[in-house]
């Protein structure tokens, strides 16, 4: 994975701190341009950019170069509009050794800027489709055809949905999730609706066994759709890691590592002008 690089801009402290990164940067012949510290800010989008911000050529690939692989593990995300959400969903799969995540039409744009600095890096970790990235209209694909692709790929299609009557803790759990499987995740705010969980294989539910964000309207001890922004970055942690062990341990090829997770918590889309596509993303 990862990303071409076309672009380095910087500003002049950070090219003292950053010497040897610039130098090679420009020795891969990177175009490398010195700015403003208001440039740079104007360009980051962000209080206290860091001084270096790289442009890049997006990494997202057709639904079928990840079907084709046959992946264990997919998050599919399904109307998930935050941004800062989006990339920690990104960094939990990439954790948990997820084959790829999906973006379905009705989702934030992974390469909003937000969304990338939350990723920490994982978006050019692991495959991204998006499934409206396309130009022209027929190149976009619906959830519900993709669905029925991951499905045909031999993935079991789970819906993360705190009405369902077993919990990732239920015996049943594991025998549910001991083959290839893509979790389908909902809206921080309203989950899935009736007629996407209709069209998953099977759903289950996060338990909550504290008083964090209890719903409005909670069925006791389950995770409900409505439980805002904590909802779905922990659901799809939970989720992926109860995947890896419902599959006897973690995903073929990978290797186990010591990490932290960072607490963190709709864009517009991106533009479907025929050309060449960029992305930005402080480094």
């Amino acid at each position: 994975m990862g990303a071409r690089v076309t672009v380095l801009f910087v500003t002049a402290p950070a090219q003292a701190r950053h010497a040897e990164l610039v130098t090679a940067a420009a020795g891969a012949g990177v175009t490398v341009q010195v700015i403003s510290g208001e440039e740079m800010s104007e360009l980051a989008q962000t209080v206290t950019p860091q001084g270096l911000l790289a442009v890049c050529g997006f990494v997202d690939v057709p639904l079928a170069a990840i079907t084709g692989k046959r992946p264990r593990l997919v998050a599919l995300l399904a109307n998930v509009r935050d941004p800062g959400n989006a990339g920690t969903v990104l960094r939990a799969a990439d954790a948990a050794g997820a084959g790829a995540v999906i973006f379905s039409d009705a989702s934030v744009d992974p390469y909003n800027g937000k969304c990338v600095r939350a990723s920490a890096g994982s978006l050019f970790h692991l495959p991204v489709a998006v499934l409206s990235g396309g130009a022209l209209p027929e190149q976009v694909i619906r959830l519900p055809v993709a669905i029925a692709e991951l499905r045909a790929a031999g993935l079991r299609v789970i819906a993360a949905d705190g009405r369902s009557g077993v919990t990732l803790d239920d015996p049943a759990a594991r025998e549910l999730l001991a083959g290839p499987t893509a979790w389908l995740f909902g809206n921080e705010a309203w989950g899935l609706p009736d007629e996407l969980l209709a069209q998953a294989d099977a759903s289950l539910a996060v338990p909550i066994y504290g008083r964090a964000c209890m719903p409005p309207r909670p069925r006791k001890g389950l995770l409900s759709p409505n439980v805002g922004d904590v909802n779905i970055y922990p659901r799809t942690g939970l989720a992926s890691e109860a995947s890896c062990r419902g599959s006897g341990g973690r995903p073929p090829g990978k290797h186990l590592r010591g990490s932290r997770f960072l607490a963190a918590v709709s864009s517009p889309r991106r533009s479907r002008s025929v050309g060449p596509r960029t992305s930005s993303g402080t480094i």
